[in-house]
């Protein structure tokens, strides 16, 4: 499992674009998002860097 920390997804809003960013990059992975402490985790086969590319592009880039 993936595992993100996104400093700017502090609410629905924002956890529903992470989400949507993420599903473009693999529509059947397994995302969980909790904006109160802005972490997500994703289970998926592919590999994080794409992840990390889509969520750069979307305005939430990971916070490592």
């Amino acid at each position: 499992m993936l595992r993100f920390y996104i400093p700017n997804m502090t609410c629905g809003g924002c956890a529903k674009s992470v989400t949507a960013a993420l599903r473009s990059v693999d529509p059947q992975a397994r995302i969980e998002t909790d904006p109160p402490t802005r972490q997500v985790r994703v289970e998926s086969a592919l590999d994080e860097s794409a992840f990390l590319a889509v969520l750069r592009e979307a305005g939430y880039p990971d916070k490592q």
